[in-house]
């Protein structure tokens, strides 16, 4: 189909964008916004709608989520976690249950925090483990197998990147593919509508990613000693729980509630309720971060540097403007592609790929999951869902096809990639030990990758049929 000169134009800076984003030969945020101002530039539409998506309400849930995750670092929320959960009983010096727990953190604390900050603080949690474990090991005549440090530490990296699916904030490709289909589709996605697909596809990941690590990776002994000395002093070195914790407490589970609430009372009273309707416009997740950021600047921190404060002040509210600024420009490049109609056109030159016919759902499906993982290999997750989600909605619109299950399977799968060091901050960091050789961080990922491209796409599929 002919394209319009406002779509060739897009065309060319969209493949330059790509090309950047893959080689990042510029900072990811730095090529997006260089990309909406070329569009600009180029004639493609005016500033007001080219820099629109910048304001986008998800753009606050970002915020307000960055906050939230900040006060919960600042004041080691996140360590008691890990620390709690390695402490139950039963799970002590026991290599799978170790195993089994170390990913149990991961995964949940990303479900609400950066994968990469997860990372970090259990890469020095299990770190320190690694080397009690050797020591008591060494000591005692039965040290465990060098493989078991790297199955653990690569599940440091793979359950918290499958964590971070479990909800709409987990990882900033969620909100990229929720703000996409949002945008072209006209279907809003609520937080507990995520959570029905994201929470099981994370929990089944992260017990495939247990099961293969143990098996790949064995301690090669019945007990692990020292395990159980380490978290107690770890623990105790925490102490009782300060003014911070708890307001910070508070404020979390204030947010969550309000992220759930309008899902609730929407399943309760029915979406045409009055309630459901009032609470689904005045209450959207933006604002509910929002509302929990703020608490923290009011709620009691404590006393920190000689002075009382609240539970975190501006200087101390760290915001990843890189994503933010990401997400705008990638979200302002994909609603281009589809008013310019070069989205539309992509989708009609590919869709001989999708047969007609009752398999052609499956096969698009699992096409769109397939490709975002193997963008996400080589590029950043964030960047493989601004490249891959708006060609599955195009590929979906031009096969008749439901494009909202291509997109979300695409947004799931654009959090994959798991073979390379670079296929995720998560990896690099892990990978940085020294204690990861390459093949095995290829052999691991590669069991991993396939098994999401199966699961994601049998749960965007199972979940279509109950909308």
């Amino acid at each position: 189909m002919p394209l319009a000169p406002e779509a060739q134009s897009l065309a060319v800076i969209v493949a330059a964008v790509v090309v950047l984003w893959v080689t990042e030969a510029l900072p990811l945020a730095v090529t997006a916004l260089l990309g909406a101002a070329a569009c600009v530039l180029a004639g493609v539409a005016p500033a007001q709608e080219v820099f629109a998506p910048f304001a986008d309400p998800l753009i606050f849930l970002f915020i307000g989520s960055f906050i939230l995750a900040e006060a919960i670092r600042l004041h080691g929320l996140d360590r008691r976690l890990a620390f709690g959960v390695l402490s139950l009983p039963g799970v002590a010096e026991r290599p799978g249950r170790v195993l089994a727990a170390v990913a149990a953190v991961c995964a949940t604390a990303s479900a609400f925090l950066s994968n990469t900050c997860v990372t970090a603080m259990m890469l020095a949690i299990v770190s320190g483990m690694v080397a009690a474990i050797e020591e008591a090991g060494r000591k005692a005549g039965r040290p465990p197998d060098p493989g078991f440090a790297t199955g653990l530490l690569l599940c440091v990296a793979f359950a918290a990147s499958v964590g971070g699916l479990a909800t709409p904030i987990g990882t900033p490709p969620n909100l990229i593919g929720l703000g996409l289909i949002r945008k072209e589709l006209g279907v809003a996605i609520s937080f507990p509508g995520w959570c029905l697909i994201g929470v099981p596809v994370a929990a089944v990941l992260t017990t495939i990613t247990v099961v293969s690590l143990g098996r790949m990776f064995p301690a090669g002994v019945s007990r692990l000693e020292g395990v159980r000395d380490f978290v107690a002093a770890e623990r105790q070195r925490l102490g009782r729980w300060t003014a911070g914790q708890w307001s910070t407490a508070a404020a979390f589970t204030i947010t969550v509630a309000l992220w759930v609430l309008p899902g609730a009372v929407a399943v309760a009273r029915g979406p045409d309720d009055e309630w459901a309707r009032l609470l689904k416009v005045r209450l959207p997740e933006g604002v509910a971060a929002v509302v929990g950021a703020v608490l923290l600047f009011v709620l009691p921190g404590g006393e920190r540097g000689g002075r009382r404060r609240a539970a975190i002040e501006w200087t101390e509210a760290r915001i990843d403007w890189g994503i933010v600024l990401l997400y705008g420009g990638g979200m302002a490049l994909g609603t281009l592609c589809f008013s310019t109609g070069l989205a539309a056109a992509v989708g009609e030159s590919i869709r001989g790929l999708v047969p007609a016919g009752p398999w052609g759902g499956l096969v698009l499906v699992a096409l769109a999951a397939t490709v975002a993982v193997i963008t996400s290999e080589f590029t950043s997750n964030t960047a493989s869902a601004n490249i891959v989600v708006p060609v599955a909605i195009a590929l979906g619109v031009a096969t008749g096809i439901e494009p909202v299950v291509a997109a979300l399977a695409a947004t799931f799968a654009a959090s994959l990639g798991f073979m390379m060091p670079v296929s995720t901050p998560c990896n690099a960091l892990v990978y940085g030990t020294g204690r990861i050789p390459l093949r095995s961080m290829m052999a691991a990922g590669s069991i991993l990758d396939v098994a999401g491209i199966v699961v994601i796409t049998a749960a965007t599929l199972l979940a279509s049929r109950f909308w």
